[in-house]
């Protein structure tokens, strides 16, 4: 229903500006009658683009220009109030180049038809300025893959408003990691959808970064991929998971289980360690102070630096050879350097 309201918004804002002429107040001038814009086809159903090219046609060929560029009068009629107007012509207005000013209609549409409203859309934009560079082509293209990733409508919007600079991120860097999801770490195509709906930052996450998050908790932690989904595990940096789950394990709170999957005290739930802020954490799992944390956080700091430095050298010659390993060998390494950091 939502989605349908946007689209009528959209389309009576076009078909407003393609039958009036429309004075632009900071440029001055009176501009040329204009079409409804490229970036509305992909709303309208094949009546309406029927409808509006017999409209087109009767306006006349001067008519046919398409729409480059935003004033403040077609944006207030698209629906924003004139203090979000001004906000949005002049963020264009700023961007280096000229393709912000070419593709910030196609933007807006596209926004409008997933079925946002307008101050839901300028907070995105503010949020993510890169969005007004990208052409209509490639958001079509990115909104639907997610559509075929399993991101149905409601889901979608709110992965687009949690993260909007998911839409800057080519489909075939989506469908990469999508991948190593899917054969590395052995998640199913709904735990991926899940993945990509609570914790779409993984989309522009280093790969080394990533296959390393999901290591520690797989074999360090001893945490199953269903687990990891529920807690919205990859939600959290590297630094972060590390430093908790250190803590913890050093007061003897956590306990890596063994091949069995057995240990010999009951581990906290990942959503009691990772999903609840740093005084929430301290009090009911860790029970320890805040100056307490900070001291061990700072310690566990430099102990990551003296170790990256002494086998910097290592894991480049690794980084050389890697193409050259087997899969079963290098889930021996990766299982080896996590072992070689308990035991310290």
């Amino acid at each position: 229903m939502g989605t349908r309201v946007a689209a009528r918004q959209v389309l009576r804002w076009a078909v407003t500006n393609a039958t009036s002429s429309v004075f632009s107040p900071l440029r001055g001038g009176r501009r040329p009658l204009q079409p409804l814009c490229t970036g509305c086809r992909f709303l309208c159903s094949s009546s309406s683009q029927n409808t509006l090219q017999q409209h087109n046609h009767e306006v006349g060929p001067q008519s046919r220009k398409p729409v480059t560029e935003l004033s403040l009068h077609s944006l207030v009629d698209m629906g924003f109030t004139d203090s979000q107007s001004e906000q949005i012509y002049e963020a264009t207005s700023n961007l280096r180049g000229g393709s912000a000013a070419r593709h910030a209609l196609s933007t807006l549409t596209a926004l409008f038809v997933l079925g946002l409203n307008p101050s839901t859309v300028l907070r995105l934009l503010e949020k993510c300025p890169e969005l007004y560079t990208i052409n209509e082509s490639q958001l079509q293209q990115r909104i639907g893959n997610m559509r075929k990733l399993g991101l149905v409508e409601g889901s979608l919007q709110r992965v687009v408003s949690y993260y909007p600079q998911i839409l800057t991120v080519p489909v075939k860097t989506v469908k990469s990691v999508v991948l190593f999801l899917r054969e590395k770490c052995q998640f199913t195509v709904q735990q991926v959808t899940d993945i990509l709906r609570d914790s779409p930052t993984v989309v522009l996450e280093k790969r080394g970064q990533l296959e390393y998050k999901f290591q520690y908790a797989y074999f360090r932690m001893g945490v199953k991929q269903a687990w990891m989904v529920k807690s919205r595990y990859f939600r959290f940096s590297l630094d972060e998971v590390r430093c908790r789950h250190c803590f913890l394990e050093r007061r003897g709170l956590y306990q890596t289980p063994d091949k069995k999957g057995q240990t010999l005290i009951i581990n906290p739930k990942l959503d009691d360690i990772f999903n609840v802020d740093e005084d929430g954490f301290l009090t009911h799992v860790a029970n320890a102070s805040a100056e307490e944390f900070e001291v061990f956080g700072k310690l566990l700091a430099r102990e990551w630096q003296e170790e990256q430095h002494q086998h910097g050298s290592v894991e480049a010659d690794s980084d050389d050879d890697e193409d050259e390993e087997d899969e079963e060998n290098e889930e021996t390494a990766g299982k080896g350097g996590y072992m070689k950091r308990r035991k310290k």
